[in-house]
């Protein structure tokens, strides 16, 4: 599976538990620690979408919970934004010795203050990326208003957070006072993307303005126009995720996919220990193909049959597309839907009992413009033209060669 459950301890020898999401081939590139926001938990929406786009791109993501939230061990009313940031420190060596030491980190709100403060104490670390950050952690106080007095003559109090009450010491108070993030942020010397909504209500843009001009290059602003604090649109949180993965390509050591290499056009490359996963070079596009988890696959890529269906279905719409063009008919758009299976060969004249079955391949296409019933009759003609449906009704033959 490429989702996997893990724990590890902290400073103080209690169990955190996280998620590790790897990419398809399971085999990550680099590592990424994603630190959630103040009370949250590595399960909030916004976290998973933007983890999922990293891993899209290769990186490995653990998230995790940091002590005394979700599923993690400890009282949250005992921790404090030093904890958080040992958490993270705690987070890096359990990578560094079970996997491979982390290069990225990425930090939501308060959580995006405390991976600038861990990347100053993880050498692994080359790029640090903050989403809603605030610019210093003690900005958290204004979340906390409603308590503040009590907790500063009492000791602690009761506060309503998201609909949820959490006990907070004034040990919390004292420890985001003594922290300052545009100090730390300038004395980083590692890759900095700082993003951040204009509109965001909870911690407003001028947090963002602020980190930028204490950090030294290399580092970016990314605008997140139209996205609230909590990334609770997908498509926000799905676009945050997709620029960190590409700006840190920048700054991390991305090794040379060229080691699969043929003078075929395609080569396909599968190790014992992988099952049916299988690493792939098309033309000069990588990709995996493996079988359904019914087969005893991962399903991490399409089926070997799905892409010949695949095949099938493209060059259709290729072929298709290319004589509506030349005849200049308004052909909008062509969806071409091909599943393959076995059937019964009724008709099959070579067959030898009742029994036997033949390779079918079912495909449906749908158009879209306003054509012609003629035109539509001949372009289901030219469909059955494509070079690869010529191809699967040909005789074909295969060589096979060993080389070394």
């Amino acid at each position: 599976m490429n989702l996997q459950k893990v724990t590890f301890q902290n400073k103080e020898g209690q169990n955190l538990v996280g998620r590790l999401e790897l990419p398809v081939n399971q085999h990550p590139h680099n590592y990424a620690i994603f630190a959630h926001c103040f009370t949250c938990n590595k399960n909030l929406s916004a976290v998973k979408n933007i983890g999922k786009a990293l891993t899209s791109k290769g990186f490995g993501v653990l998230r995790f919970d940091f002590t005394g939230l979700g599923e993690s061990e400890g009282d949250f009313e005992d921790t404090n934004f030093s904890g958080n940031v040992e958490d993270l420190v705690a987070a890096a060596e359990y990578l560094k010795k079970d996997y491979q030491a982390p290069t990225l980190l990425v930090g939501h709100s308060l959580g995006g203050a405390a991976v600038i403060f861990a990347a100053s104490e993880i050498e692994s670390v080359k790029a640090v990326a903050t989403i809603g950050a605030p610019s210093n952690p003690s900005h958290v106080q204004h979340l906390l208003k409603s308590g503040i007095e009590e907790i500063k003559t009492s000791g602690k109090a009761v506060v309503n957070l998201s609909g949820r009450d959490f006990t907070i010491k004034k040990q919390f108070l004292d420890d985001l006072e003594s922290k300052s993030l545009p100090e730390t942020a300038q004395n980083l010397r590692k890759a900095l993307l700082v993003m951040h909504s204009p509109q965001d209500s909870t911690v407003g843009i001028k947090n963002a303005e602020e980190i930028y001009i204490a950090a030294r290059h290399p580092k970016s602003f990314v605008s997140l126009d139209g996205a609230d604090h909590l990334l609770m649109n997908k498509k926000d949180s799905i676009y945050a995720g997709e620029v960190i993965a590409g700006w840190a390509q920048r700054y991390v050591e991305i090794p040379d996919e060229s080691n699969l290499k043929t003078k075929h056009q395609v080569v396909a490359s599968l190790d014992a220990e992988d099952g049916f996963t299988t690493a792939m070079k098309v033309g000069n596009h990588y990709m995996n193909a493996d079988e359904p988890i019914s087969f005893g696959g991962n399903d991490f890529g399409p089926s070997p049959y799905e892409f010949v269906s695949a095949g099938l279905s493209a060059c259709t719409a290729m072929t298709v597309q290319m004589y509506v063009r030349r005849k200049g008919w308004p052909l909008e758009n062509i969806e071409v839907h091909t599943s393959y299976g076995k059937s019964h060969a009724v008709d099959c004249e070579n067959c030898e009992d009742d029994t036997a079955k033949i390779d079918t391949f079912h495909r449906e296409i749908k158009l879209t413009g306003n054509l012609e019933e003629k035109q539509i009759a001949r372009i289901l003609q030219i469909a059955d033209k494509c070079p690869v449906h010529k191809t699967l009704h040909s005789e074909t033959q295969v060589i096979t060669e060993l080389i070394d």
